[in-house]
């Protein structure tokens, strides 16, 4: 401490330093002096003056260097009892500063114990009272500051604040709860279920909430799915209370459509075929489709992207639940008067198939819900094939007889008029062909069970037509309701002739029903199998007519004999030719007549007796015509002054046998 001081003081020469310089200054004067010429005594004199003043600084400068030691001696003493007396206020200085930070800390602490509970007794008013009294903002404001003091204090993890944290949470849950009811309650403000057919026909759009709602809505949903984020909770709780409010307002809104769509379904005539469009399944479609679209709408302002679908899923099950057990009674129905009604199932496919693809266009959501509740239709869709064909061979073989008249029977026209319906629901009727494939009718195919999904491109055989299935389909059906008709009629017909006109009616209808309708681009006439009935049948009628020919047909040996005149009538002389013959000969031609005559009328008879359709009627009359015209004509000429005009043997001239054939058609 003393070297210190003293180093701040400037250094003088001491008296041991002094005393040797006083020597050889006067050293150096003796020698000046002895050199000296004794012409320059005043000088040194002179000298010798200044050599005394020297002298007398050097004194003076001695005494000063002991009065400076004496005072850095004293100096250097007071610095060592200034270092002794300050050296322990400068440690107790430092241990106070020391103390002052920790009692900061302590202060610190103090505050941080004591700030839940201020947390607490600042929010719970407001939180108590609820977001009605105290206010959407204000309240929900609370609630956040509550939540970021939780997980301030969850993430210091005091021991000292465990009780405040099981408080807070206390009011947090409280708070959300109350949250989640608010945004029940501001939802079921608007959620009361509307008329649908309002909308539907006016072609408005269903009601959307209110932008003031949704405004409100949306800040609730927003901070219940940061609270569901930041949890171990992942799902944000206004999910499941949205669809809750939401789910009973769009059930209830469609439940009429849904009933009336049952209730359209009933007939006045039980065997009437279901018309489309009659149903009122159409209109529920659509109503469906606006309201869930703009409820879509409402979800997409309330949530966030990744909850759409999930809330939109939620909150629809309800409505989709009432299509599937509306769906199920409409099935029954169909089930119950299949032959009748199944046109209603085809329509029922195609309007929910839209349904679907429509919406999962619009949301992306949906197809598996739908393919779920169409599931029972579906199965009926495609077992209706294979049970149609099945129900015409048993309506076929429960007849008691065909008609004595050979008339067609009304399940032909029936059968015929379920194909040309079928037309009208084409498209759905198509994609089930295709999932069943060609002939899959055949293997009752439809049963297999793969109903569980609405059928997409990948399922199907992409180079498959529905329409040339479709036109398989109709063929088989065509085919096997002949063939059961001939299967019935062949062992009970009474006579050839009456099959042959019974299948021809049969397939007279079946092929004009296909060439008036829609059928004809799709089927090609002339069938196959239609044919093969239509000239099967003229054959089994034109067989008893060929007995008539017999009777009049000549056998004529040219090797006997003069050859018979060729060439037109005229030149054949009746009465020449019968001058030729004996009186046997022409007792026996007078008999071909009379037998002619009789059995031409019986068959005539019969024939004008029989039930035609006008096209059979024509065919068969032209046929005979052919068949036998011909060949009583060339008999008339030869033979028809057998009873020389009198018309005992000869009824029918050309000319009148002309006019009965062209009666016959």
């Amino acid at each position: 401490m003393a070297t210190s001081y003293s180093s701040s003081f400037p250094s003088f020469p001491t008296a041991r330093q002094v005393w040797p310089l006083q020597l050889q200054a006067a050293k150096m004067a003796v020698g000046i002096n002895s050199s000296l010429s004794t012409t320059r005594i005043a000088a040194d004199e002179e000298a010798r003056a200044e050599v005394e003043v020297l002298n007398s600084r050097l004194e003076k400068t001695s005494q000063l260097t002991k009065k400076i030691q004496a005072s850095l001696s004293r100096l250097e003493s007071s610095g060592k009892s200034v270092q002794e007396a300050v050296g322990p206020i400068l440690g107790n200085t430092r241990k106070l500063q020391v103390l002052g930070s920790n009692i900061d800390g302590i202060i610190g602490a103090i505050d941080r114990v004591r700030q839940p509970s201020d947390i607490k007794n600042n929010e719970e008013d407001i939180i108590r009272s609820g977001p009605d009294k105290a206010g959407l903002a204000a309240f929900l404001a609370s609630v956040k500051r509550v939540n970021k003091a939780l997980g301030d204090m969850q993430r210091a993890n005091l021991r000292s604040n465990q009780q405040a944290v099981a408080d807070l949470s206390k009011l947090l849950t409280s708070g959300n709860t109350q949250l989640e009811k608010y945004f029940q309650k501001l939802l079921q403000e608007d959620s009361n279920p509307v008329e649908p057919l309002y909308f539907i026909t006016k072609d408005k759009p269903f009601p959307a909430l209110s932008q003031d709602k949704t405004t409100r809505l949306g800040l609730i949903s927003a901070y219940l799915a940061t609270v569901a984020r930041s949890s171990q909770y992942p799902d944000n709780p206004v999910l499941q209370a949205y669809a809750s409010v939401r789910g009973p307002y769009l059930t209830g809104t469609l439940q009429n459509l849904s009933s009336a769509s049952i209730n359209t379904a009933k007939k006045k005539n039980p065997d009437a075929i279901y018309r489309p469009g009659t149903n009122g399944i159409g209109t529920y479609a659509q109503g469906m489709e606006g309201a869930f679209l703009a409820e879509y709408d409402n979800i997409c302002a309330l949530f966030s992207r990744d909850e759409w679908g999930k809330v939109f899923n939620l909150t629809c099950q309800g409505a989709i639940s009432e299509l599937a057990r509306t769906i199920r009674e409409l099935n029954a129905h169909i089930k119950g008067s299949l032959t009748t009604d199944c046109y209603l199932a085809y329509e029922i496919i195609e309007i929910m198939s839209n349904l679907s693809s429509n919406m999962e266009s619009r949301t992306g959501e949906l197809k598996p819900s739908f393919a779920a509740a169409m599931k029972p239709i579906r199965e009926t869709g495609k077992s209706s094939l294979a049970e149609l064909l099945e129900e015409t061979r048993r309506r076929v073989y429960n007849l008691p007889l065909i008609p004595a008249d050979g008339a067609a029977v009304p399940v032909t026209q029936e059968t015929m008029t379920r194909l040309q319906t079928m037309v009208n629901f084409l498209r759905p009727i198509s994609s089930i062909m295709i999932s069943i494939g060609d002939g899959g009718w055949k293997t009752n195919a439809a049963s297999n069970g793969a109903l569980d999904v609405v059928p997409s491109l990948s399922s199907f055989d992409v180079g498959a037509d529905g329409q040339q299935i479709f036109a398989n389909y109709s063929m088989d059906t065509i085919d096997s309701l002949l063939t059961s008709l001939e299967s019935k009629a062949k062992p009970i017909a009474r006579g050839r002739p009456v099959l042959g006109v019974f299948m021809l009616n049969n397939a007279s209808i079946v092929d004009r029903m296909i060439r008036t309708s829609e059928l004809e681009p799709l089927l090609r006439p002339p069938l196959p199998a239609v044919e093969k009935w239509r000239k099967q049948g003229i054959r089994m009628y034109t067989e008893v007519w060929q007995d008539a020919a017999k009777l009049i047909m000549e056998v004529q040996y040219t090797n006997r004999g003069q050859r018979p005149p060729s060439g037109s009538s005229a030149s054949v002389d009746s009465a020449a030719i019968l001058k030729g013959l004996g009186s046997k000969e022409k007792d026996a031609i007078k008999k071909k007549f009379e037998a002619f005559n009789t059995t031409f009328d019986d068959l005539v008879s019969k024939h004008k007796a029989l039930s035609m359709e006008r096209e059979v009627r024509e065919v068969l009359g032209k046929e005979v015509q052919q068949m036998l015209e011909p060949l009583y004509g060339r008999f008339w000429d030869r033979y028809h002054e057998v009873d020389k005009g009198k018309g005992k043997y000869v009824k029918y001239d050309k000319a009148s046998i002309s006019g009965v054939f062209l009666s016959l058609a």
